[in-house]
């Protein structure tokens, strides 16, 4: 369960530097750094990473760079980073177990939904929200469990910058 989390995030990560509609309102509210709350994340205490850090910057002409930063339980690190157009295309993620590719909308200043496959194969779609006062964001991950049945779970970010 901690690497299909810490793989979607990675995996995620990789996808939110991919895309959202050209007509799309500003990402500004997803801008800045963003930590999920551990202690909310819905496996063992002992199996939850020590951090998770997600970064987003506007790289200007309708492009977006995403940076995610993992320590897992055990002391192992992973850094990634990535810029990518935000027009709702699909695109290549490279270097996620959990990925091969990735597609983006950001319907709402404060939405971007990402939807994730591997292999031709749908993986997971997730969206996230920040609140209106622009402090905290949740991750709502649809997904397909071990049995091949459809589940949701919710993660909870606290902006940091």
């Amino acid at each position: 369960m901690k690497h299909v989390f810490l793989a979607s995030t990675l995996a995620t990560a990789l996808a939110l530097s991919a895309s959202a509609s050209a007509s799309a309102p500003t990402a500004a509210p997803l801008m800045g750094r963003w930590s999920v709350d551990t202690s909310r994340m819905p496996m063992p205490p002992e199996a939850r990473p020590k951090s998770v850090l997600l970064t987003f910057t506007d790289a200007g002409t309708n492009r977006l760079t995403m940076g995610v930063d993992i320590v897992f339980a055990d002391g192992k690190q992973v850094h990634t980073k990535g810029t990518n157009p935000l027009d709702g295309t699909s695109v290549p993620v490279v270097g996620s177990p959990e990925a091969d590719a990735a597609a983006m909308e950001h319907p709402q200043p404060n939405v971007l939904v990402v939807g994730l496959s591997m292999g031709g194969v749908p993986a997971s779609t997730r969206i996230y929200a920040v609140a209106p006062d622009g402090k905290t964001m949740t991750e709502t991950v649809s997904f397909y469990d071990d049995k091949g049945k459809p589940a949701m779970r919710m993660h909870y970010f606290t902006r940091t910058e």
